[in-house]
Formats: structure tokens, sequence, C-alpha cells
């Protein structure tokens, strides 16, 4: 396999860990409902004249589909970032990229509930020492913090929203649906927008203005856009499984990120609880025999493999 093949997968890490960065920077500038609204509203705005014509040639599935297209698009695009704007103002980019981190383990868990994979080995071990890891970061180098219920707020919505991306694509799994992936994307941008509107309206309805619109064009067009698309790309490529393991270089791109643009500084439990993290998740995707099952054995001197 060339090389080039992981620069897509590299390049959409890349883009989602500066986003981190881009989230605190709304901060103070625009109101998370504002951003999340608008961001897709430029996206529907630039998709529109290229797959509108598309999407009206699959309007019988679309039609057919519309509820699971509602709930792919309130899981992966209104709930997912929605809650990631909240969680800015009371967490930290770095932070933010680690917790993020955790979207394959946690959808290797909800795939054993939820679509009845049996969990394996590495999924149950794995899960043990991410959630380690999970709390020495949420209690700030002192897990036991946690029984006192002092995690911070932003902290705990960035792990509710890992969960909403986990789960989109469990039921992205789930619900295979019959159209072309550009106008499936297309179909649940729709929906993210309708869904982001009614926050939008309430308020506060931040304008506009030269100090957000840097950050709106982002958020609308690199880390939606062509990040689906690299994405897309490197699931042609390389594979859904070998391409889901480049998100574990988040934390390590997101707190580079935030060092070099928001001057965020780096303390030893950051270090400690991503390591638990990663090396969770990279158990959960790398030791897949489910549990119970003994290893297949060779028969006659000879290697089998599936």
């Amino acid at each position: 396999m060339s090389p080039l093949h992981f620069l897509a997968p590299l390049g959409a890490v890349l883009i989602w860990s500066g986003n981190m960065t881009i989230n605190q920077l709304t901060v103070g500038a625009i109101a998370p409902s504002s951003i999340a609204f608008l961001r897709w509203v430029l996206a529907l705005a630039v998709l529109t004249p290229f797959l509108a014509p598309s999407a009206w040639k699959h309007r019988a599935t679309i039609r057919r589909e519309w509820p699971k297209l509602a709930v792919l698009g309130l899981l992966g695009m209104g709930l997912w970032q929605g809650l990631a704007y909240m969680a800015a103002e009371t967490t930290s980019a770095t932070n933010m990229g680690i917790l993020a981190a955790m979207v394959p383990l946690l959808t290797v868990l909800l795939s054993a509930l939820i679509l009845r994979e049996p969990p394996s080995l590495g999924g149950v071990a794995g899960g043990a020492l991410a959630l380690v890891g999970v709390s020495v970061l949420l209690g700030q180098g002192n897990p036991l913090s946690l029984l006192e219920l002092t995690v911070a707020k932003g902290d705990a919505l960035m792990l509710v929203a890992a969960t909403c991306y986990a789960l989109y694509g469990v039921m992205l799994k789930r619900w295979p649906i019959d159209l072309p992936p550009w106008v499936l994307l297309y179909g649940q941008v729709i929906f993210a927008v309708l869904f982001l509107l009614p926050p939008y309206l309430l308020g506060p309805m931040t304008p506009v203005d030269s100090s957000n619109v840097g950050l709106i064009l982002y958020a609308g067009i690199p880390a939606s856009i062509v990040t689906t698309f690299l994405w897309m790309l490197a699931i042609r490529r390389i594979g859904a499984s070998q391409a889901s393991i480049f998100i574990n270089l988040m934390p390590l791109f997101s707190a580079i990120i935030a060092m070099l643009a928001l001057g965020e500084r780096i303390a030893l439990f950051h270090f400690l609880g991503g390591a638990l993290i990663l090396a969770g998740v990279i158990m959960a995707q790398t030791l897949t025999r489910p549990l119970g099952r003994p290893p297949v054995a060779a028969q006659g001197g000879t290697d089998r493999s599936c």
C-alpha cells in the first residue's frame, strides 16, 4: 500500500484536531448555538448546487428513509458539534481532543450493545483501561475527585458528544441506506440545519462580523465538507478499521495546535490520562477475538487464516 493512501485520513484528523482549537476561539466571539447552526447552513449552501440534482433523482429513497436520515443528522452533526461548542466554554482544547479520541472505543462498546456483536477481549480490557484514563483526565490527576462530583461541565459535555458521534457510526452501520455517499451526507446536513434552527432562533443570535466569520468558514468548509471527502476517500482506500486508527492521533495534534495557537499548558495528568485512553483504544481495535471463542488452531501443521 502506498504511503500516499495515508494522507487522506491524516489530513482529516489534522483538520478535526484544528477544529478543537476553533471551538475554543469561538468562546466570546460567537454563541455555541449560532456557530453550530451557521456552519451547517454554510455547508448546505456550498453543497446544494452540486448535490441537489442527485438528491432529487433519489427523492423516493429519501422520502422513505427520512426518519433515519433525521436521527443520523441529529447525532452526527447536531449533537456532536453542538455539544462540543458548549463544552469549549468550560474545558480546554487539549481535553477535548483526548476525549474525542474515545470515539473508536465507544463505537466498539455500543456495537456490542446495539448490533449484538460479541464483545472482544480488547473491547473489555481496553474499555476498562480507557475508563481509568478518563477518570484521571476528568479528575485532573485525582480520580477520587469524581466522587465529589467536581468534574468540569465541559469535560462531561464532551464525553456525551463523543458518545453521540460513536452512536452515529453504529446507527450508520445498522441502517444501510441505499443512497450515494454524498447524497447520504446531504440529506443529513438538511436535517441537521432543521434541528439546529430552533436553538439558533432562541438565541443569543450572534451577528456575523470580522471577529467570527473566519471561525464559521473553517467550521463550515474544511471541518465539515473537506474532512467528509477525505474520510470517505480514506475508507475507500484503506478500509474503515484502518482509517479509524488515525483518530488516535487527535490528542497529540490537538495538544500541539492548542499550545501553538492558544498557549495552553500541558500537565502530567494530560499525558497519563491520554496515554491510558490511547492504550485502551488500541487494545480495543487490535485484540478483536470475541470472548469465549478459542483462537483458531493450526491443523496439519499448516496455518489457516480467515
